[in-house]
């Protein structure tokens, strides 16, 4: 204790010295702007983990098998009114437009995530739509599809994305038929493309065994944008016609008449 004293005491006398001024008001506001960040995303942490939104993520945090398998939304087949199938069964857990972590109000999830109930490798990715895909070749665990003419608004190019389909390690799961470097192979929906993994890249963190699906706006030249980015990314939710954007979604995911939020 007196240790820590003693530190205090000298750092102080170091701030008021009038050496390096400056840089001492500049620290202070560095300091300061780190604390408010730091404590706005806690705020931010602790708000969306007691809200009831937040219930059925926790559930499958905390649960079993079973209990997990309660989450799960099987839909093989379209929903009524909708182009596109689910491209895997699963918990959609974390929903477009959601800003839980590891995402934030001001960088929300630019797609869903659907997780799996089985460990890495074994339920099934298949494509949403007919499009023509492509592997890029770094790409370990993505692929990306080029849906010509949007079936929602005719004339518009989209891109269907799928990540996540290979083991920490960066074994993929992805079919033999799409190796790197594939371009522009038409598939047909309902076609297996692989299965979910954990792959989360160079990053640190670990992440459940899910498939991410987003919808990726085009750049009017005939390739994809930065689908890290949101404002590149649209809403799945009348293309599934299941509620899957955060702010009007229901608690347990599956065909609805209104699938979109009414603002």
């Amino acid at each position: 204790m007196k240790r820590i004293s003693s530190w205090l005491k000298q750092l102080a006398l170091w701030f008021i010295e009038p050496r390096f001024r400056g840089f001492k008001v500049l620290l202070i506001f560095f300091l300061l702007v780190i604390g408010v960040l730091v404590v706005n995303r806690g705020i931010n942490y602790v708000r969306l983990l007691i809200s009831p939104a937040s219930r059925p993520l926790l559930q499958w945090a905390q649960g079993d098998p079973t209990t997990r398998a309660e989450l799960i939304t099987e839909q093989r087949e379209a929903c009524p009114g909708a182009p596109f199938i689910l491209p895997s069964d699963g918990f959609i857990g974390l929903l477009y437009a959601d800003p839980r972590g590891p995402y934030s109000s001001n960088n929300p999830h630019q797609g869903i995530d659907i997780f799996s109930n089985t460990d890495p490798g074994i339920t099934p990715v298949y494509a949403a739509f007919d499009g023509y895909l492509t592997r890029e070749e770094s790409w370990r665990s993505s692929l990306i599809m080029r849906i010509p003419d949007d079936p929602l608004q005719p004339g518009r190019t989209i891109w269907l994305y799928y990540t996540h389909l290979a083991d920490r390690e960066g074994n993929d799961f992805i079919e033999d038929a799409f190796p790197p470097g594939t371009r522009e192979l038409f598939v047909e929906q309902g076609t297996l493309l692989g299965y979910t993994g954990d792959y989360n890249g160079t990053s640190p963190r670990t992440i459940w065994t899910h498939l991410h699906f987003s919808i990726v706006k085009d750049d009017g030249n005939g390739r994809f944008l930065n689908e890290l980015e949101f404002d590149n990314t649209l809403d799945p939710s009348p293309y599934l016609g299941i509620a899957v954007n955060y702010q009007c979604a229901a608690p347990t995911a599956g065909c609805t008449a209104q699938p979109t939020c009414e603002n």
